[in-house]
């Protein structure tokens, strides 16, 4: 079953000002540095327990929506 990053990725004024994933404080933008910096989803989600590698996934799955966005 897909996960939607809809379901996982959550963005609120009031905390840290960005995406993060839901029920956390993890930022999206934290989880996407390490996995550009090489590490892999087993390596992150070791590190930071209250992660699964569904959450990963979703920041994956909101990068690319990102990078296809077309401003009119």
């Amino acid at each position: 079953m897909a996960v939607r990053w809809q379901d996982r990725i959550v963005g609120s004024a009031d905390v840290l000002k960005g995406k993060r994933i839901k029920n956390t404080r993890f930022p999206v933008a934290v989880i996407l540095g390490y996995l550009a910096a090489g590490s892999t989803t087993d390596q992150i989600v070791a590190e930071f327990p209250d992660l699964t590698p569904a959450d990963i996934t979703a920041c994956l799955d909101y990068a690319r929506d990102l990078a296809d966005f077309e401003a009119a």
